[in-house]
């Protein structure tokens, strides 16, 4: 069983300054008063035009995000590639409401696209729907109803340009899960392009959230469509992220939620779909994306068992920039297909990406004692040797 503990090789990309810095970050990270006040500080500061916004730069932001463009981004992606690591280039401005806001972000993942084009160190592009189209036109939509027909379409020729694009430059691309009430329209969407640009080889990915408990019967499901029209089904698994507000919702409208009852059925699906797609690897591609060690040492092993090359084209392992470096390097360590998660974008329009970033490590179980344990094992270590 491959494991992940040799933080040597984790951390070998961070010089001393850099691993110290990280230690204060997680450290204030550890609590949960600081995150939970910390955005609203933030925006506060922001709307009083104090001037916070170098100190947000270099800290989160710089450990979480690649920079503020595609240019500033280039030397974080070439210091990932010096250990192996690859880059997922991931536009992660939010907030857009209006067709000129879809607009420039479709363009913009499309420039991320013509960017990665030769780029051996630029793994995937990626798109988030609600990015290029307006949340309640991708709630309410259906195909017999005509009241949103005109405005999803204008969604639909975003991705299909952006999808073309890919087909072009022959970079893939990941369609991020969203919502589960906007999601049906989001796979709608996601189906119609795999059949459209996968039938050579995966281009276009969708996103599977395990915590929900229909999933891993919609991947078997895909799996026997795509099979049938003759394209590969081409997914990203992902545990998930909304898991509080798609519980609060179902509660309050009185429905069943889609959220799995616990975390043990969550981890249970997600590896029974690993496995899944990796016995069915001639006609499925998949990125483990998860800072969970069990799955990640689960789709090694897999690899092993079916004798397939750690660098094979239809497998590959993913991790978010600034988190879970012990498994993203260990793993590239040893040959197999890694890219980190790297947003970039403008400060201000990457804050929500941030403090969910910030959350996150604090409410999944023991994430940010993780990571604070593990710099701290490496900085003993360095000052040892």
């Amino acid at each position: 069983m491959l494991l992940f503990t040799n933080t040597e090789i984790a951390f070998k990309n961070k010089t001393d300054a850099e691993l110290k810095k990280a230690y204060r970050l997680f450290r204030m990270m550890n609590s949960n008063f600081l995150v939970n006040i910390g955005p609203k500080l933030v925006n506060c500061a922001l709307k009083m035009r104090l001037p916070i916004k170098k100190w947000i730069k270099d800290t989160i932001f710089k450990h979480f995000v690649g920079g503020e463009s595609l240019t500033d981004a280039q030397n974080t992606i070439q210091k990932l590639y010096q250990y192996n690591v690859k880059t997922i280039l991931d536009y992660s401005v939010e907030g857009t409401k209006d067709d000129a806001g879809f607009e420039k972000t479709k363009q913009e993942i499309i420039d991320s696209l013509h960017f990665a084009k030769g780029r051996k160190e630029i793994l995937f592009g990626v798109v988030k729907i609600t990015g290029i189209g307006a949340e309640h036109v991708l709630e309410h939509y259906t195909p017999q109803d005509d009241k949103y027909r005109s405005d999803f379409e204008k969604i639909r020729h975003r991705l299909i340009e952006i999808c073309e694009t890919s087909k072009k430059v022959q970079v893939p691309i990941f369609i991020d899960a969203e919502h589960s009430w906007y999601q049906n329209n989001i796979d709608r969407l996601a189906e119609e392009m795999m059949a459209t640009y996968n039938k050579e080889k995966p281009l276009i990915y969708t996103t599977l959230q395990m915590y929900r408990w229909d999933r891993l019967e919609y991947l078997k499901k895909q799996y026997e469509v795509a099979q049938k029209k003759g394209y590969i089904f081409a997914a990203k698994l992902v545990r998930g992220a909304y898991m509080e507000i798609e519980n609060e919702r179902a509660l309050k409208n009185g429905y069943l939620s889609p959220i799995q009852k616990t975390k043990q059925d969550t981890d249970k699906d997600y590896n029974l779909a690993l496995s899944f797609c990796i016995e069915h690897i001639d006609g499925i591609a998949v990125c483990v994306a998860t800072h969970n060690e069990e799955s990640n040492s689960l789709a090694a092993a897999l690899i092993e068992k079916y004798n397939l090359p750690h660098d094979h084209p239809h497998i590959c392992f993913s991790q978010l920039f600034g988190m879970s470096d012990h498994i993203s390097y260990n793993l590239a360590n040893e040959g197999y297909t890694t890219a980190k998660y790297l947003p970039y974008g403008p400060v201000e329009a990457v804050l929500p990406y941030l403090f969910r970033r910030a959350k996150e490590n604090t409410s999944v179980a023991g994430q940010s004692s993780r990571e604070f344990e593990l710099i701290k094992q490496e900085l003993k270590r360095r000052k040892a040797s």
